[in-house]
């Protein structure tokens, strides 16, 4: 791969240096109120290399030489880096001069082949809203609960129950979320395994996919893996089960009143699949990782569950009532707590026309027409040890008072901060099905710790690191995995 790049650098270094953006001789007449800029060493490329193999390290290692705000180039394009939650609003709230649009065409195009030009994000993001709040949310959690009991259950009936079952911590909770959501949302329950099976593949490769850095192999597993989802996701294929009351029956249905053709309609499909089933598997993944390495925080986890059971054992142990009628302070911040440390969003800007960007210290930078800005949460605010004390470290009661209420009043440089951990992104960004993802996270984590003994295999094991690769796409995953054992609890066996 290296020789490649020198050939190309070779061949590319004098158109490169006649038409960059931005070569030695603009340095000169650079802005004095334009942000740092590091272009790296080598021309055009820039940092591609450090950004695409870890982002996270390579900004860390940016904010100790820049400060807050850097410009670095990366694969021919200028972004300038924001890591002061303080301004973060400042882009954020502009929707005019900062555009966020056209990369996310590219992105939709380059990751699912999919192109749709007459759909308004606005008029999606509204045709959203209507399925994940109100009564349409509490519709589908219920749901979510119902597939999530059955699948977890009836994945018990083909061995001895008394028997411990091994398997890898990650597979076994992005497995059951996954399919539950797909039961969920698609209403289908005859090829969710196979759905999962093709998902994962593409999954693994899907950063490769964003960043065009596929091998040739890799590339025919994910063109393979696409065409196969579009085919099991299609209407067409369906056996029953997606009346006109479901929710893909409402998206298919919106998709043609804006005009989108036959063929986007059904490749956009794989785009809310993966929209809505690619973090809840790997955060419950993290949660209950940190629980089983982490003794005081399981037993605080369990002593509250027990506590719900305990109190109201009209509900019948339901975990989906339970929830709604009783609050969970501990896991509630557990839930925070990892999200905190392992959701790794990137908000990304398109600069639209020349801006004056005012931060919070009262500083002006001047943005380029043309250049990108991005916002990394994982690194500020949500691993800034001038905001969380420790910040490397998982302590399940960070986001609790000591009166037990939920601690949402933190602060850097004696300035209480609105922005204190952002996994669900922030104003036009945020997450639209924030709350269907945190009930589903919920009641599982309450169904595995109420139906399964869990442990580890090894009582010393601890959390593989994450895959570096992942950062700037939603949750985090692992590079390996935790092997943890299971049974049914001796009351369900008796039963």
């Amino acid at each position: 791969m290296l020789w490649t790049i020198f050939l190309l650098l070779n061949g590319l270094l004098i158109l490169v240096l006649l038409y960059s953006t931005r070569t030695s001789f603009l340095i000169i007449h650079r802005q004095n109120n334009e942000p740092p800029l590091d272009k790296g060493f080598l021309p055009w490329l820039g940092h591609a290399l450090e950004f695409g193999k870890d982002a996270a390290k390579f900004l860390a290692r940016m904010k100790d030489r820049h400060g807050d705000i850097f410009t670095v180039r990366v694969a021919g394009h200028y972004v300038t880096v924001l890591l002061d939650p303080s301004s973060f609003d400042a882009v954020m709230s502009d929707t005019v001069l900062l555009d966020f649009t056209r990369s996310r065409n590219q992105l939709m195009k380059r990751i699912f082949s999919l192109q749709l030009p007459s759909l308004k994000p606005r008029a999606e993001r509204q045709w959203m809203e209507q399925h994940f709040q109100g009564v349409s949310l509490s519709n589908l959690s219920s749901s979510m609960n119902t597939h999530l009991q059955n699948l977890l259950l009836s994945d018990q009936k083909d061995c001895n129950p008394s028997e411990w079952r091994q398997d890898g911590l990650f597979n076994l909770c992005y497995s059951l979320l996954f399919r539950a959501g797909y039961r969920t949302l698609f209403e289908r329950r005859d090829n969710a395994s196979a759905v999962y099976k093709e998902f994962r593949k593409f999954d693994d490769l899907l950063a490769k996919l964003a960043r065009s850095s596929l091998k040739r192999e890799e590339s025919k597993t994910a063109n393979s893996c696409r065409v196969r989802l579009w085919e099991l996701l299609s209407p067409n294929c369906l056996s029953g089960g997606s009346g006109s009351n479901s929710w893909q029956q409402s998206y298919h249905d919106f998709l043609q009143e804006e005009g989108v053709d036959a063929e986007m309609q059904k490749r956009a499909l794989l785009l809310q699949l993966w929209t809505t089933q690619c973090n809840a598997g790997p955060a419950a993944f993290w949660l209950l990782g940190f629980l089983l390495t982490h003794p005081e925080a399981m037993e605080a986890v369990k002593t509250e569950i027990r506590g719900l059971t305990l109190r109201d054992t009209t509900l019948q142990h339901s975990p989906i009532t339970l929830l709604e009628a009783h609050s969970t302070p501990v896991l509630d911040s557990v839930l925070s707590e990892t999200l905190r440390l392992t959701a790794a969003v990137m908000i990304s800007r398109e600069v639209v026309q020349d801006k004056s960007l005012h931060m919070a210290s009262g500083q002006d930078y001047h943005l380029r027409k043309g250049d990108r800005v991005c916002l990394f949460p994982f690194l500020s605010p949500q691993l800034d040890p001038q905001i969380h004390q420790e910040p490397q470290i998982f302590k399940y009661d960070r986001f609790l008072n000591d009166d037990m209420t939920v601690k949402d009043k933190f602060y850097k440089d004696g300035k209480m901060l609105k922005y204190y951990t952002m996994p669900w992104g922030a104003g036009s960004s945020i997450c639209v099905g924030k709350e269907f993802a945190v009930t589903a996270i919920k009641q599982f984590v309450f169904l595995l710790l109420t139906y399964l003994d869990l442990e580890m295999c090894d009582p010393e094991a601890t959390l593989p690191p994450v895959n570096p690769s992942r950062y700037g796409f939603g949750m985090l995953q692992p590079d390996g995995d935790l092997q943890v054992r299971f049974r049914l609890k001796r009351t369900l066996r008796e039963m």
